[in-house]
């Protein structure tokens, strides 16, 4: 089959990859120059390694558990799998490294709009939207966006090669601490409107001054459209982590569901709404749950949990 796959992102470049491993005709096509313009932490699960065996060896530094830091309870979550910090635009070159020796053709500096959407609509007999957060794919199907969040990280030079990360809640997201090995980044997640606001203060009362401090806007919901021939995967879904903000597993979840159900793209919006739904919706209620009692009643809280990073409902699903 010949595929169009709009954005050269994570879920695009490993689709582009695996469809071009079973002989289809694979086409992706990027608004910027080169991969690895994402802001993203890089902070993910040893689940990358099941997708994407050869990243180990761009592993910076290994994480344990996390510290949950409310003002008047520290609260422990320890991992059953280990995550580790990664930089994200050396996943993006392996990936498309990979995709290309596979006999995909990647395409940079092709900013598609909604007129080339209707003339590939006639080209390709598939269309995937790997666009991120504000996807074209997702607007010329005419489906609502998801709720945005805005995302802010920068980086201290210190080296900090600790097993753990803070987090310190905020009205509505959380600040962040993560070891990086040579270097340290702390961060925000919170609503566009006030996040700079609550980020700078923050960094104000810890006498820290960063460097490199970017942001990108982090999507949250899960918008999947009932389509024969065009259809969403990874952010352009929506689909990041609710307690989080991580989409990358998720992400890769979610092709991994499209290429088991490809060419089918009713089979694949059908299996992974049953698989996502339940996860996004248990795990907005679970964050809700615990912002309310770390916040306000503490004492009801216990001192540590033991969690799957990716699924706070226990999945057996093999991938």
């Amino acid at each position: 089959m010949k595929v169009a796959i709009i954005g050269a992102s994570v879920s695009g470049l490993y689709l582009a990859w695996k469809l071009s491993e079973r002989e289809n005709e694979v086409f992706v096509f990027e608004k910027k120059e080169k991969v690895g313009g994402k802001v993203c932490s890089g902070l993910f699960s040893e689940r990358i390694f099941e997708f994407i065996p050869e990243s180990k060896k761009l592993a910076k530094n290994e994480i344990n558990f996390c510290k949950i830091n409310f003002p008047k309870k520290t609260i422990y979550l320890y991992f059953k799998k280990r995550f580790f910090v990664c930089d994200r635009p050396e996943i993006e070159t392996l990936l498309k490294n990979l995709a290309e020796s596979s006999g995909a053709k990647i395409f940079f500096n092709k900013n598609i709009s909604h007129s080339d959407l209707g003339k590939f609509s006639k080209e390709f007999n598939r269309i995937v939207g790997c666009d991120g957060a504000n996807s074209i794919v997702r607007d010329f199907l005419k489906l609502p966006k998801p709720k945005f969040y805005l995302g802010i990280k920068g980086i201290e030079k210190k080296e900090n090669f600790s097993n753990f990360a803070e987090v310190w809640p905020t009205k509505n997201g959380f600040l962040w601490k993560i070891p990086r090995g040579k270097e340290t980044e702390w961060g925000i997640m919170e609503e566009p409107k006030i996040a700079k606001e609550i980020f700078n203060d923050f960094l104000e009362k810890q006498n820290l001054k960063l460097e490199k401090i970017e942001s990108a806007i982090i999507p949250q919901g899960f918008i999947i459209p009932k389509n024969e021939k065009i259809t969403l995967c990874g952010d352009s879904t929506g689909l990041t982590k609710p307690w989080s903000g991580g989409g990358v597993i998720w992400s890769l979840i979610s092709a991994h569901l499209l290429l088991k159900n490809f060419p089918n793209f009713f089979k694949y919006q059908k299996e992974a709404k049953f698989f996502f739904f339940p996860n996004v919706i248990s795990s907005k209620l679970s964050k809700k749950i615990v912002y309310l009692l770390g916040l306000n009643f503490p004492y009801f809280l216990l001192t540590s949990f033991k969690i799957d990073g990716d699924f706070l409902i226990p999945t057996r699903y093999k991938f």
